[in-house]
């Protein structure tokens, strides 16, 4: 009898292979994006400090919950939950932020489909539920303004840590500030929601002000008792400069002037949100922004796509791109680190596997395990005839 030794090994080759080829895709591929406020500010490349706030944004999730079929929860949960997992051991992100559309038909769900999704979200986190976590809210995940009311926004903001009642939200966090907005309000005209947002605004104003009074006169004191004032600064109300306040968590990007080249690769397996892509705040409530918070650096998403903005005030904007395959083929993250120094800000940009990457991986091994049957099978006759 002859003995075909190969093919035994062949199939556990093809198992091997399978194995190493999933521990490699669900790592994330990561680069630095240099900008005026990062690296490129110092003219070399900031060194990792014990202080340093890391932080990894994602947006656009676009969840179905029970909606999901057998076939996407055993595919696309899997793999999504793998990206989540292989960015924590890789990263050690010390927070995790979420910049809307959690849910892909939210705005249309009652409860108990709401609550699927939540479960399908928890399940997708895995380790990073151990770490602190900040939601913003999308138009998926609310409607269109004619459909907000704020009785369902409030339950919705419930669910998420750290949101009032109008979806906004203020912390701090290794001394760094975040104020997150409810950007589909803010689209909305004299409407309770949006005026609730505005207080939310004005009160960080009345904050950022009231911390510039309280340095004024510690500048004062000092300068009283002989020693010399920081830079000689004596801070007014109109000397309060762009970048000097909190960093900004929105859904939908502040106006941008030209506006941004978003190129929808049509995979549209969700359906279409309720505003387009190229959608953004109107003027009038960016000058608002800028002028009230003065916001360090901005964080929004809505797009899909990752890109990034300097403001004419010179305020820095990077939207983070879509992390689900439900939107796009080639998903990603940014991983933001806020260095001790409070000045400079790192933006890391990392890309995920191509869903039509990892369905080729697997038609290629399959059909190689379907040669190895075959081969096998045409052997069998042989060996009979062989007895024979």
């Amino acid at each position: 009898m002859e003995v075909v030794w190969w093919r035994p090994l062949l199939s556990l080759t093809l198992v091997l292979a399978l194995i190493i080829h999933e521990e490699w895709i669900s790592a994330p591929s990561c680069k630095t994006v240099l900008n005026h406020e990062s690296e490129s500010e110092f003219g070399f490349t900031q060194e990792n400090h014990p202080d340093d706030l890391k932080v990894m944004m994602v947006a656009n999730l676009l969840l179905t919950g029970s909606d999901s079929t057998f076939l996407h929860r055993l595919f696309s949960d899997y793999y999504m939950s793998k990206f989540f997992r292989k960015s924590y051991q890789s990263l050690a992100p010390d927070m995790l932020v979420v910049l809307g559309d959690v849910s892909a038909k939210g705005w249309e769900l009652n409860k108990p489909k709401w609550e699927s999704v939540l479960h399908q979200f928890d399940q997708l986190l895995g380790p990073f539920l151990d770490l602190p976590l900040h939601v913003v809210l999308g138009d998926r995940d609310l409607g269109r303004c004619g459909e907000l009311n704020r009785k369902s926004v409030n339950w919705v903001a419930g669910r998420f840590p750290g949101l009032d009642s109008a979806g906004c939200g203020a912390f701090e966090i290794n001394n760094v500030s975040f104020v997150s907005l409810n950007a589909v309000a803010l689209l909305c005209g004299n409407d309770d929601l949006r005026f609730s947002v505005e207080k939310v605004i004005e009160r960080e104003n009345v904050d950022l002000r009231t911390e510039r009074e309280n340095f004024e006169e510690v500048v004062i004191d000092e300068s009283d008792h002989g020693r010399e004032s920081v830079g000689g600064l004596q801070w007014k109300e109109k000397d309060i400069s762009s970048g000097s306040g909190p960093v900004l968590l929105l859904h939908f990007p502040l106006c941008q002037i030209p506006f941004p080249n978003i190129v929808d690769d049509g995979r549209g397996s969700v359906g279409d949100g309720p505003y387009e892509l190229l959608h953004n705040l109107p003027a009038n409530a960016t000058q608002y922004i800028f002028q009230a918070l003065k916001p360090r650096i901005i964080f929004s998403a809505h797009s899909h796509e990752f890109s990034s903005y300097t403001h004419p005030d010179g305020t820095y904007e990077v939207s983070v791109p879509a992390m689900s395959w439900n939107a796009r083929d080639d998903p990603g993250f940014i991983f933001a680190i806020f260095r001790s120094n409070k000045r400079a800000v790192s933006i890391i940009y990392c890309s995920l596997a191509r869903e039509s990457r990892v369905v080729m991986a697997y038609i290629s091994i399959l059909i190689l395990l379907i040669l190895t049957v075959v081969l096998n099978l045409m052997k069998i006759p042989h060996f009979i005839c062989s007895r024979q």
